[in-house]
């Protein structure tokens, strides 16, 4: 035996424990218009989808579990996934999501359950229990969209997500021919999507994808987010940021992430990466004074 099959034998023999946020899961699906309809994802898939997914990134293994964190239950009950009910993100901001994560996070990384974990969230905060879990000898892979192939480009746009991805010992991404498995069966067929996955059949339906959001439309909604937190920073605190931003491109990370809470509140989903881009650019402009054009 070789040690390249020996190799795939001791992967093949790892246990994967999947942690998923039903709303990252919606919002990877929004990025490549796939939109999910009324059924919402096909859990009875997701188990295989994400194996797939694993073994075309290098990693001969399958999913043993998955936790589905969501704030309602989709009434699908497919084997060896666990529900956990959190409070809607448009109540708490995302909270109580990840103190529900992080906990099954901690107690897999104290008693050892797995020797790979497979994630998909881009809250931040994860970033120290991820460190921890690797540390006791865990692998954790990450699950993205495309954006990830420019990663010096994404840590211009998305600094604290990037902190996440980069701890990651694989990211890897969701193509168009994982979402559309996972959307397979729950809603209308995307004949857009087909060519994205190169070139749809004959016999599909035509059903068009959901319409693009005009960013021009959202930007007064930004606006007043940023001016009412810009009204209630003390004089001082605004001095002190300008000279901050004066002598940087990035946005604070604290200010970054209350900011990009009360616009997830405000729309009650969460920002693509060409609205949180807009909402930098107004942050800045903002406490720069400089003039929006």
């Amino acid at each position: 035996m070789n040690q390249s099959t020996r190799f795939e034998q001791n992967q093949a023999n790892a246990s994967c424990i999947a942690l998923i946020d039903a709303r990252y899961i919606a919002w990877l699906l929004g990025q490549i218009n796939e939109p999910m309809g009324d059924g919402g994802v096909n859990r009875h898939a997701l188990s295989h989808v994400l194996s797939s997914l694993l073994i075309q990134n290098g990693l001969m293994m399958e999913v043993n579990r998955v936790y589905w964190y969501a704030d309602k239950h989709d009434g699908q009950y497919p084997p060896d996934q666990i529900h956990r009910s959190v409070v809607p993100h448009s109540v708490d901001g995302g909270i109580s999501l990840f103190h529900s994560i992080s906990h099954d996070l901690r107690l897999i990384t104290e008693r050892r359950a797995c020797q790979h974990l497979f994630i998909a969230s881009d809250d931040e905060r994860l970033l120290s229990l991820v460190d921890d879990a690797q540390l006791s000898g865990m692998a954790v892979h990450l699950l993205t969209d495309e954006s990830v192939r420019q990663m010096d480009q994404l840590a211009k746009e998305d600094p604290g997500w990037v902190r996440l991805l980069s701890q990651a010992d694989r990211r890897i991404i969701l193509h168009a021919q994982a979402a559309r498995d996972l959307t397979q069966g729950h809603g209308k067929a995307h004949a857009n999507f087909g060519n994205a996955g190169g070139g749809a059949s004959a016999g599909s339906s035509t059903a068009p994808a959901a319409a693009p959001i005009d960013l021009e439309v959202l930007r007064p909604k930004f606006e007043e987010v940023v001016k009412t937190w810009w009204s209630e920073e003390p004089e001082d605190l605004r001095e002190d940021l300008r000279e901050e931003l004066q002598a940087s491109r990035g946005i604070p990370q604290e200010i970054d992430r209350h900011l990009l809470l009360q616009v997830r509140k405000t729309l009650e989903r969460t920002l693509s990466f060409p609205e949180k881009k807009i909402l930098r650019e107004l942050i800045r402009n903002t406490v720069l004074e400089v003039e929006e054009k």
